[in-house]
């Protein structure tokens, strides 16, 4: 079977009611985080050993503070000691790109070219056009890249720029075998908005009173932009609140919508003697 028709099976299984998934606890939520300047890195990292959080982490080859790349040899045994202590991985497209539009041909009723804008760090903007071949080859070079860092695969599953996506974009992802992942509503933690309208307090609260279980939450391995650094100054409280509420943190790969995902791909492990059925969804 093509990867594109395995990925539609595993998506009506593990989207179906009451579909079960290996979890920690009753009520848990999915902490995940894209790329960024990896300044705040070492420090996400040690607060979610001392929580006991497992996490999904999207990445794109990004520059860094120091002037390297996230992806490069420095960052390597990085990531290895992510993969050990139990966190899932999905791709992020390799140079960051946001998708901007779809590129119809008159002479083709499929769609197969996009517009994007390439972006990282503080370079400026770039629009250009990918073909759907093209964003394939993107994604497939951060799975390459991640199994020559640490011997081991990546999910199968990617998240689009900005999460900007259209139906052409997900179905030529989908047929090159990785799946969308998105964020909650209450899931945007907002690390990278203006720290003068959204102090780290405000993005706090907010959480708190907003994030349910089941939710799936975004945020970033640093931000540019961001004056008063979100990690690990909201991320800390924010994870003993969510824990004080009673919830746990879960990799993607015990989410009902992506656990068959997978075990398809041979990356499940073991299920826990307790399982969940019928967590709210995303």
């Amino acid at each position: 079977m093509k990867p594109g028709l395995l990925l539609a099976s595993a998506l009506m299984g593990a989207a179906a009611p009451g579909h079960p998934y290996a979890q920690t606890c009753a009520k848990p939520i999915f902490l995940t985080f894209d790329t960024g300047h990896m300044g705040v890195a070492p420090l996400i990292a040690e607060t979610l050993k001392r929580f006991d959080a497992r996490a999904t982490f999207f990445l794109a080859n990004e520059p860094t503070k120091t002037g390297g790349r996230t992806l490069d040899d420095d960052w390597a045994a990085w990531w290895r000691e992510r993969l050990g202590e139990g966190h899932d991985f999905g791709a992020h497209t390799w140079n960051h790109d946001t998708w901007l539009a779809d590129l119809p041909e008159p002479d083709k009723s499929e769609i197969t070219r996009f517009k994007v804008s390439t972006a990282a760090g503080e370079q400026q903007p770039v629009r250009h056009e990918m073909s759907a071949e093209q964003y394939c080859a993107s994604l497939k070079q951060v799975s390459a890249r991640f199994s020559e860092m640490t011997g081991q695969a990546m999910g199968p599953i990617f998240r689009a720029p900005g999460g900007k996506t259209s139906p052409a974009l997900l179905a030529a992802a989908q047929k090159c075998g990785y799946v969308h992942v998105g964020w909650s509503a209450a899931g945007f933690l907002g690390d990278e908005l203006s720290s003068e309208r959204y102090p780290n307090a405000l993005l706090l609260e907010r959480a708190l009173k907003t994030v349910r279980p089941g939710d799936i939450l975004m945020a970033h391995l640093g931000i540019w932009s961001r004056q008063q650094p979100w990690a690990p100054a909201v991320l800390e409280p924010l994870l003993q609140g969510l824990k004080d509420q009673g919830m746990c943190f879960a990799p993607l790969r015990e989410h009902p919508r992506y656990r068959t995902l997978f075990k398809m791909a041979g990356l499940l492990q073991a299920a826990p003697a307790s399982v969940a059925k019928d967590l709210p969804h995303d």
